[in-house]
């Protein structure tokens, strides 16, 4: 999944891209509104963050010209501007969500997931299960949950698309450069450490005894694997 970051201020730019980038988005980012327009319709991107304040045109415009063709696509404003008035206006406009600034790294996730669980479900793919099932666990990609019982767990996209990549090859065992190709991507740079310790902390969220893993188990000197 896609997002373009519209954002004319370099650290914001480049902050919200690594918190994408973690979470297992793809992202292009424009620094200016015309660049805006001009990355949409080049990039294709799933959903679009947007700065209100930029110099030449403004975050509203942009969303008015996206809207003009693309009455779909999710739009969050993301902005200095936290008057009442003016997140009313970016949602008359057509936006989905508001996040004024200063902002919280979970606040963005938070509002990217809801983002992101409106468009798996809106489009889910043909060929994959609603939903799935690991040792204990119901695993839904649409909602970007597992659930055990009646009790959900939120993950994030890679998070769930290294479940599903599992949950794909049970019985299988997955090395590193698999894991890393096909839930990070072809141009990110492996490093074993990052990917154990990612496994780690979804084991925390996941698994019964984070120490005694049932459904993300690790075969030494080799990789991981589901068994069901």
């Amino acid at each position: 999944m896609k997002i373009l970051i519209v954002e004319d201020d370099v650290r914001t730019r480049k902050g919200l891209v690594e918190i994408l980038a973690q979470e297992g988005y793809d992202t292009c980012t424009a620094a200016n509104g015309r660049e805006a327009l001009s990355s949409f319709t080049k990039e294709k991107p799933d959903a679009v963050c947007l700065d209100i304040m930029m110099p030449d045109l403004s975050g509203y415009d942009v969303c008015r010209e996206i809207r003009r063709t693309n009455g779909t696509v999710p739009i969050i404003f993301i902005s200095a501007k936290s008057e009442e008035v003016d997140k009313v206006l970016g949602l008359e406009l057509g936006a989905d969500d508001y996040i004024s600034k200063p902002f919280g790294v979970k606040e963005v996730v938070a509002r990217i997931r809801a983002v992101t669980r409106r468009c798996l479900a809106a489009r889910p793919p043909a060929t994959a299960p609603a939903s799935f099932g690991m040792a204990d666990l119901k695993v839904v990609p649409s909602e970007l949950r597992v659930y055990r019982g009646r009790k959900g767990i939120e993950v994030s996209l890679r998070d769930m698309h290294i479940l599903q990549l599992l949950y794909d090859n049970q019985g299988q065992v997955l090395d590193r450069n698999t894991l890393f190709d096909k839930c990070w991507g072809l141009n990110y740079m492996p490093n074993s450490r990052s990917l154990d310790q990612h496994i780690s902390q979804l084991r925390k969220r996941i698994e019964l005894n984070p120490a005694d893993p049932k459904i993300i188990r690790t075969v030494h000197n080799a990789g991981y694997r589901f068994e069901a």
